[in-house]
């Protein structure tokens, strides 16, 4: 037992001497590390301190170059500001002497002219002397003068044996009575030429009479001019690579001219209604805001339909100036549609009115109805706005057109009658074709070549509308283009070109025009539909 303890005691004497020893170990072996690691620690900062040095005098050397070149550069500009100077110097220098130079010059000048101011004064009071000199010489004439008229007077009335009043007097009497007896004579010959003369005087009276019912002539041209605040609204209204301005002409049959003309907008066509049409809906475009292929079609449409209730408030509106009551509507519709249609240049609806006036005086001098008279002047041209436009006379469809809506015979007659078209049975006839012509006569009142323009382009649509597969058909550049609209369902693009070909053909055989005529065929396809 007491070995085993014994044994006990000798191995922990011997583990705590172990433990002791790989203690004292370890530290040696710490000690040996940190001395390692402060060896290259130290190593570290000293390689650290080179290299900064090293950095340090880049960066100096860095700063100096940069220093040695901005002050190079400084001073060269210094010494332009400085050759600049010295050249501004020598410029002030030089206009100074300039200036000097001038001014010595005004000195000079200045002195030449007080010379010449004192030589013309001194002129001048000699020319005053002069003529007070002559003044006086004329002062004196003038008195001698009276002297010897007063003496001339004396001896006048002393041989006469009368005064100057009482010969005054007598010589006024003789001849008042000399007056006298060439005024009879010169009554008699006006009352002689008169009588010869009466019919002429009686048609200068009729003729006094018409002007009091002179009107304004209107003479319709073919372009109308939209103005615009900006230039910049134009590339609006002409739109990307120009498809805004194709739907408008497209739409209203009118062609846009966007020029270089400052803030206006040229609509061109022989319609006035169309270019009305289109006047109204680019106001209407320019004034929204918004303008693109489906709202230029939505706007021209709306524009269509208020042009259309237009046309009936201007006939009613002419039908109750002119006093003129139970009017059919249709026959309204009419006198309204004579707004946007010239004869011979003439404004159609200014004529008929002026018509309508003259015939109403003309009546009422020989007691005829007014009323009638009235109402077949304001209808006598209403065969030229009929819609179809048959083969016949203006005339004749007017009187047609009148029977059809329960006009009076006297009415219908005149309408026919004032182109002797039909015989004159009503006593108003012959006074609707005597306004009419004068109507037509005054000066600068119509342009037959006008109308013929208008008459040829409205063929020219007529002639390609007749062909199968064509919608709409617009006659534009002052008749040297027709542009044509085709149905794209049942026209290909092979029978659009046959379409164009066979057109010019017709023109060309049927038709007379100067110049050439351009046939442009377009076939559009769109695909519409709707969200709901």
């Amino acid at each position: 037992m007491s070995d085993i303890i014994y044994y006990l005691l000798t191995a922990l004497v011997a583990l705590g001497v172990g433990v002791f020893i790989g203690r004292m170990l370890l530290q040696s072996v710490y000690k040996q590390e940190e001395e390692a690691a402060r060896q290259k620690a130290k190593a570290i900062v000293r390689e650290a301190e080179i290299n900064a040095e090293s950095i340090k005098k880049d960066r100096i050397l860095e700063a100096k170059e940069k220093y040695l070149k901005l002050k190079s550069e400084f001073e060269e500009e210094m010494n332009k500001k400085k050759n600049i100077i010295i050249q501004n110097e020598n410029k002030v220098k030089q206009r100074d002497q300039h200036l000097t130079k001038q001014l010595e010059q005004v000195k000079k000048r200045e002195a030449e002219l007080d010379k010449e101011k004192e030589t013309l004064l001194a002129q001048v009071e000699k020319e005053k002397e002069a003529v007070h000199a002559q003044q006086e010489q004329l002062k004196k004439r003038k008195e001698e003068v009276e002297q010897q008229h007063q003496e001339v007077v004396g001896q006048l009335e002393k041989i006469a044996g009368l005064t100057a009043s009482e010969a005054r007097e007598q010589m006024v009497e003789a001849l008042k009575n000399e007056a006298q007896t060439q005024a009879s004579s010169h009554i008699k010959d006006i009352v002689a030429q008169a009588k010869l003369t009466a019919t002429k005087e009686a048609k200068k009276i009729v003729i006094e009479t018409i002007q009091r019912t002179a009107a304004e002539h209107a003479i319709e041209n073919c372009v109308s001019v939209f103005n615009i605040e900006s230039d910049d609204i134009k590339g609006k209204i002409i739109g990307r690579e120009g498809r805004n301005i194709r739907a408008l002409e497209a739409a209203t049959g009118v062609e846009i001219i966007v020029d270089d003309t400052p803030e206006a907008i040229i609509i061109s066509g022989f319609d006035p209604v169309r270019r009305e049409v289109a006047r109204l809906s680019l106001h209407r475009l320019v004034a929204d805001g918004r303008i693109h292929p489906a709202r230029i079609e939505e706007v021209v449409a709306k524009t269509r339909k208020n042009i259309d209730e237009e046309i009936i408030e201007i006939g009613e509106r002419t039908a109750i100036d002119l006093g003129i009551h139970g009017l059919h509507p249709e026959l309204i519709k009419m006198v309204g549609r004579m707004r946007f249609r010239s004869s011979y240049g003439q404004n159609l609806l200014q004529h008929s009115r002026e018509v309508a006036n003259l015939c109403a005086t003309m009546a009422a001098e020989l007691g005829l109805n007014v009323k009638h008279a009235k109402r077949a002047g304001l209808l006598h041209d209403i065969g030229k706005v009929t819609p179809d436009e048959p083969e016949l006379p203006h005339a004749i469809i007017g009187m047609e057109l009148a029977k059809k809506y329960k006009e009076h015979p006297d009415v219908c007659n005149a309408i026919g009658a004032h182109h002797d078209e039909v015989e004159m049975t009503a006593m108003v006839s012959p006074l609707i074709q005597a306004c009419d012509a004068i109507s037509g006569s005054r000066p600068g009142a119509r342009r037959e070549i006008m109308e013929s323009y208008i008459k040829r382009l409205k063929e020219l649509e007529e002639t390609a509308v007749s062909f199968e597969g064509v919608n709409q058909c617009y006659a534009i550049q002052a008749g040297r283009e027709l542009r044509v609209m085709v149905d794209a369902d049942n026209v290909t693009d092979e029978k659009a070109a046959q379409i164009s070909f066979d057109i010019s053909q017709k023109i060309e055989k049927e038709m007379q025009y100067p110049g050439q005529i351009k046939i442009t065929v377009i076939r559009e396809m769109r695909a519409i539909s709707y969200a709901k």
